[in-house]
Order: C-alpha cells, then structure tokens, then sequence
C-alpha cells in the first residue's frame, strides 16, 4: 500500500498543491485503495495487486488535461535533493542563526563595555575625559571588528547552499520527516520567544533599580539593561533561523509556491546584520563629532528594544502554518 502512496506523489508532484488537486489526489487514492482491497480478496498477490491498481489509475494525464489543471513549471524545474543534502543545509543554517547571534550580541555588548568601562575609570582621582574614554573606545572597536568578522565568515560558509534557498523538493519521506522535526521544534522556538520577549519588557527595570543608588550608578543599570537586550536579540535570531530553514524547505508561510514570488522575504538575521552596525556608526558619529558620549548611549537600548519587537512581531505575523 505505501508503493501505491508514494507512486502517487510521484506523480503529482509537478502540480500545483491547490485545495483542487489535493481532492483530486485523495480522490483517486481512495479509489485506487479500494480496488487493492478488492484485489488481494480475490487472492491476487502484494506484487499482483499493486500492478493492477498502479495499470488502471497510474495515467493522470489526460484526466489533468481534460480539468485544465497545468502543471507547476517550476516546481518541475527545481532540483530532488537528498537527505545529505538537507542535513548539511540544517546544520549550517543553524551555525549561522548562531553566529549572526553571537555577532549581534558582541555588538551590543561593545556598547555596554563602552559605557562600562567609562563609567568605571571616571572614579580614578585625576583622570581625564579622553583617558577614561579610551579603554571603552577601544573595546567598543575590537568587539565590532570581531562581529563584523563573524557576519563575513558566516556568509561565506553558507554561499554553496545558497541554491537550496531557490526553491527544491524533497523526497516524499523525507518531506513528512522534515514536517515532524518542524512541529517539534515549534514549540522550542516559542518558548524562546517568550523567554525573549519577556526579557525585553523586564530589562527596563535595571534603569529604575540603579537610579535609586545615584546618578552614576544609572550607567551601570544601563549596562544591565543592554545585556539583557543581547540576550533576548540573541534567542530570536538563533531560533529565528532554525525555524526558518524548516519552512523554506517545506515551502510553508511566506515559502510556499503561492507567495514565495508575491513577497521577498527577509532574514531577520540579515535585519540585525544591518541594524546594529548602523546604531553604532551613530552612536560614534554623535560622540566623535559633536560630544554627546554622556547620552548617545540610549541609541542601543532603543534599538535593541525596537528590534526586539520587530523579530517577535514578524516571527508572529508570518506565522501562517
């Protein structure tokens, strides 16, 4: 019964996956089920009986023809892959949700060390200005550098699958493998959502606490605070991604042959890729140029409690599985 099933799928797998199609296909499993019942109870063989079934309903062609159905073009163009070929797409798409991750959070961790390290020298009797700036300047860079560095090398690594993100198919078997691993992951990825989110709406609570002790320990709250924001930008990237190269193969949400041509869909890792450079580029613009190291600060707690925001909202409202 499963070559009858799977001889099946083979055969409308160049057909669009319409609510029409999909009764036709149970339509004629039903019938061809029922004729390999009749079958083997006159005592015909498995072999016999599914040679039979497959003789008498195998051509669909004319019956396509005479429905005016037409056959998804570029589906049929699209590459079958094999499982070593999606494993390693899993595996790399999950290194990559990991490092852009880790890339974003050094981000906003170089700001923090910045404001940190100030925050900390400025006590030192005697100091000036630029000498306790400088330590904070300097690893501002080098955290940056280094994030930088890993979105590079992230890219690179993932170039050889670019062609998996064009649109494949997968074999039957591993088509219904891969929707398991995507609905037991499901409830992982919201569980890091919730975490995530939640540590957005708590994070502004380090501000109020440390403002109780006096000014300058509302820097280092505000340390707290962007920590806190990394951790969360982190958990939705990383799991982002994951669930992300699942609906892509699986041509589920945006990824499914309807809309997949209608919306570009973009990364949210590719977003942060973006986003936090540029935060930083303001952060040092305002601070080099006109001064403003003592409050251009709050540009990363923003964007990171804005970004935050962004990634649950579009991870939500894409969510149409």
């Amino acid at each position: 019964m499963e070559t009858i099933k799977s001889y099946l799928d083979n055969m409308f797998a160049g057909l669009p996956k319409t609510a029409r199609v999909l009764d036709l296909k149970g339509n004629i499993l039903s019938n061809m089920e029922e004729k390999y019942y009749e079958l083997k109870n006159q005592g015909k063989s498995e072999n016999e009986a599914i040679g039979i079934v497959i003789s008498e309903f195998g051509n669909i062609d004319e019956l396509v023809t005479e429905l005016g159905i037409r056959q998804d073009e570029q589906a049929a163009n699209e590459p079958v892959v094999t499982r070593e070929e999606v494993e390693a797409y899993l595996s790399i798409k999950k290194s990559m949700g990991q490092q852009i991750g880790i890339g974003v959070f050094l981000c906003i961790l170089a700001a923090a060390m910045l404001i940190l390290l100030s925050s900390a020298l400025e006590v030192i009797p005697g100091i000036s200005e630029a000498a306790a700036d400088a330590p904070g300047i300097i690893a501002l860079l080098v955290l940056v550098t280094i994030a930088v560095g890993i979105f590079i090398y992230s890219g690179m690594k993932f170039e050889q699958y670019k062609y998996m993100e064009k649109g494949v198919q997968l074999p039957t078997y591993l088509e219904v493998e891969l929707k398991q691993r995507y609905d037991q992951y499901n409830p992982v990825f919201y569980l890091h959502l919730i975490i995530g989110v939640g540590i957005l709406i708590l994070s502004p609570i380090s501000l109020f606490v440390s403002s109780l002790f006096g000014d300058r320990a509302e820097n280092y709250g505000v340390v707290i605070l962007m920590f806190l924001v990394a951790c969360s930008v982190y958990l939705f990237i990383s799991s982002g991604t994951v669930r992300e190269s699942y609906s892509r193969l699986l041509k589920l949400g945006d990824y499914s042959e309807q809309e997949k041509h209608k919306k570009e869909d973009k990364v949210i890792g590719a977003v942060a890729a973006i986003v936090w450079p540029l935060a930083t580029a303001v952060f040092l613009f305002c601070g080099f140029v006109y001064g403003l190291w003592h409050i251009a600060w709050i540009v990363f707690p923003i964007t990171g409690i804005l970004f935050g925001m962004f990634s649950a909202a579009y991870s939500i409202i894409t969510d149409k599985n």
